[in-house]
């Protein structure tokens, strides 16, 4: 009996055929959450996390993994029997003081989510931009300042914060365009539920109506998907930007253009002495001649949306 191919080498051609064509749209990816070797994978990438032991809002945690876990797991997913539970929410400070609200999944969901997140990466990452370093493989911030050691004699930064990001993503808005990519139904469905799981907060349910939570294995990866919008729009108006103007004429180039081409005529007619002084319009060819230059400063302008 022939032996299953592996999830991460089907997963490899996904990205390979993303990369080639970055216009693809692809479909029937959900049956890949269906295959059990995604579930050990996605263990194995959780449980090296020091947050896998951290409970939800029940007692399901990486120590009850095992082939049972998996096999319920499937069966939920085949019959869409699966609904994922509300994280539990808690905060944390950030450096001005403030405090960040953060999603807890269980343990479960975090397996789905990443089971999800390795699919969706696959699709994404090729035809994210070069200028995207957040939350992505092998970028950090660290990758981005190396980037702007390249942006030699820019006078001008336009630097951008978008308040509450995670906090406000449109969930129509994003499922709109993960399905202009995506073509599979059931997968799109199984998006919408996590973006519409709530959250638990002093044991009260809170309905989500925009956001995804920060804590979500899947939260950045939706974020990067929404943002991607953003950086082709930026991209393109950069390209408009330095996209040299039209070359006006002026009205004393066209004036001078007139008398000039008329000198070479009457040069090109002359003869004897004529030739070398043609009466007003004599140009000494020698010493004088007639340049256009046009200089344009433009300054370039980039901006960066953390």
């Amino acid at each position: 009996m022939q032996s299953m191919q592996p999830t991460t080498e089907i997963l490899e051609k996904v990205r390979q055929n993303s990369a080639r064509n970055k216009d693809e749209v692809f479909t029937r990816l959900y049956r890949y959450m269906l295959r059990p070797d995604i579930y050990y994978l996605a263990y194995k990438n959780l449980y090296a996390n020091n947050g896998a032991g951290t409970k939800g809002v029940n007692n399901d945690t990486a120590d009850g993994f095992g082939v049972e876990k998996i096999e319920k797991i499937i069966n939920a997913l085949t019959d869409d029997s699966y609904s994922p539970k509300p994280v539990r929410r808690t905060y944390i400070r950030k450096a001005n003081g403030k405090k960040r609200p953060l999603g807890i999944p269980t343990f479960t969901d975090k397996l789905v989510q990443e089971a999800l997140r390795m699919i969706l990466e696959a699709v994404y990452e090729p035809v994210f931009l070069d200028c995207s370093h957040g939350f992505r493989p092998k970028t950090s911030c660290h990758t981005a300042l190396k980037e702007l050691k390249r942006w030699n004699g820019t006078r001008w930064f336009v630097e951008g914060d978008i308040k509450g990001c995670f906090d406000h993503i449109d969930h129509a808005t994003l499922v709109g365009v993960i399905g202009s990519k995506i073509k599979d139904a059931r997968l799109i469905k199984l998006v919408y539920k996590f973006l519409k799981a709530g959250y638990m907060e002093n044991w009260r349910f809170n309905k989500t109506y925009s956001g995804t939570p920060q804590g979500g294995i899947v939260s950045p990866l939706f974020a990067n998907i929404y943002l991607h919008e953003l950086d082709k729009f930026v991209a393109q108006m950069a390209k408009d930007f330095d996209k040299p103007r039209e070359r006006r004429i002026s009205d004393e180039y066209e004036v001078l253009s007139r008398k000039l081409k008329n000198i070479r005529q009457r040069l090109k007619s002359a003869e004897g002495e004529k030739r070398v002084t043609p009466h007003a319009y004599a140009v000494n060819r020698s010493k004088k001649r007639f340049f256009l230059l046009r200089h344009t400063y433009s300054p370039q302008l980039r901006i960066r949306v953390q």
